[in-house]
């Protein structure tokens, strides 16, 4: 961090994130086992903690409490154990309360309400001690600067549980002047499909700006054949095995942020697709102190937004041309060949003529003589047709 001033230094305040219970004592939230009800407890180390064991409908059960170790605090209102730190706060038919005293890091645990019933029921209640971080440590490269010159400061706060977060101040005004992280998809357009390249771009900017860009895959390994170049992670052929969120950290001397993107790999496409833009969530850069003596453990203080390849599962679907004039050919087919059939049928049932010529008729004098002359009459007669197509 760069600081300049007129012959000193100027005044830097910094602040501690502590978690709320450290402001109100003790917090707690119900745990229930059947009958049995009790808290979980969070609670600052040297103060008093609170355990009780509630029954909801007793019939004259024994109700006992146990610590992380198995060994009988308190038996019904007796107590065995050899610790003044316990103290019976309350006992009756429906409830055993007891308080723990000058609550140190080895309390910490999960205490046990035990209820004699057929079977027995059991209940848990967590202790969790919270430690405020100690005082904080500002150490300085030089003790003057010059004006115009740089210089560079660490904070360091230990012992603290959880870690505390810190928060430069100059004045009543918070630093910003930590790095900002967005990943930008390079590659493919629209939906990322099997057999596609990908690349991403992680961008980051800061004061000073960032000199140390990794690219990690959560919770896995990324791609053996993976290419980083720079800020830039480039993967060739796209499968589903590639599937997860893939992070992007950028740091300075100030502090480290992060961006996520989610990859889901689509299938292959069988047609060539009508063009689709996956919308993508606005990333939100997280930052977290990690200067080079604060402790190892610093967390984040939110969870990024994450880009989403599977934002766009809502696009419309590419229509397969090939398909539908397939199926249009075949109904054409069939009706050309129905009417053939059809024609056919009809011509040659259009009609039948038949023409009747008696033999012998043909010196006939008359129409009657003629028939009466005819070898057989009609029934002999020879039947001519004639087809008309």
């Amino acid at each position: 961090m760069a600081i300049t001033g007129n012959g000193s230094l100027a005044t830097l305040l910094f602040l501690f994130m502590i978690p709320a219970a450290l402001h109100k004592g003790a917090a707690q939230y119900p745990v229930q086992s059947q009958n049995l009800v009790t808290d979980n407890v969070e609670v600052v180390e040297g103060d008093v903690a609170v355990i009780s064991c509630r029954v909801k409908n007793n019939d004259d059960s024994v109700i006992q409490l146990l610590n992380p170790n198995r060994q009988t605090i308190y038996f019904r209102d007796v107590r065995p154990l050899k610790d003044a730190r316990f103290q019976l706060v309350n006992f009756s038919d429906n409830e055993l309360r007891v308080s723990l005293s000058n609550v140190s890091l080895s309390d910490e645990g999960r205490y046990v309400c035990q209820l004699y019933t057929d079977p027995p029921q059991e209940a848990y209640a967590d202790i969790t001690v919270l430690i405020p971080p100690g005082n904080p440590i500002i150490e300085s490269r030089e003790g003057q600067v010059i004006e115009g010159n740089e210089t560079e400061m660490t904070c360091t706060a230990m012992g603290s549980k959880p870690a505390a977060t810190i928060r430069w101040m100059k004045g009543d005004k918070e630093l910003q002047d930590k790095p900002e992280v967005k990943i930008i998809v390079e590659f493919p357009d629209g939906l990322p499909r099997e057999g596609q390249n990908m690349e991403l771009s992680c961008q980051a900017k800061g004061k000073p700006h960032p000199q140390q860009i990794n690219w990690v895959k959560v919770d896995d390994d990324l791609p053996s054949h993976a290419l980083i170049t720079g800020p830039d992670l480039y993967i060739e052929n796209l499968n589903k095995t590639y599937n997860g969120t893939y992070r992007c950290f950028a740091a300075n001397s100030v502090g480290e942020s992060y961006d996520d993107y989610i990859l889901y790999v689509y299938d292959a496409p069988t047609t060539t697709p009508i063009p689709t833009t996956a919308t993508t969530t606005i990333p939100t850069t997280t930052t977290t102190i990690s200067l080079p003596e604060a402790t190892a453990d610093t967390t984040p203080s939110a969870e990024p937004a994450a880009h989403d390849s599977r934002a766009g599962e809502g696009a419309p679907r590419a229509v397969d041309h090939a398909v539908i004039g397939g199926v249009v050919a075949v109904v054409v087919f069939a009706m050309l060949c129905l009417l053939i059939i059809l024609g056919r049928y009809f011509a040659r049932h259009k009609g039948t003529y038949f023409t009747h010529e008696a033999k012998g008729a043909d010196d006939a004098a008359d129409a009657d003589t003629a028939i009466i002359n005819a070898e057989g009459g009609h029934n002999n007669s020879d039947e001519k047709k004639e087809y008309y197509i």
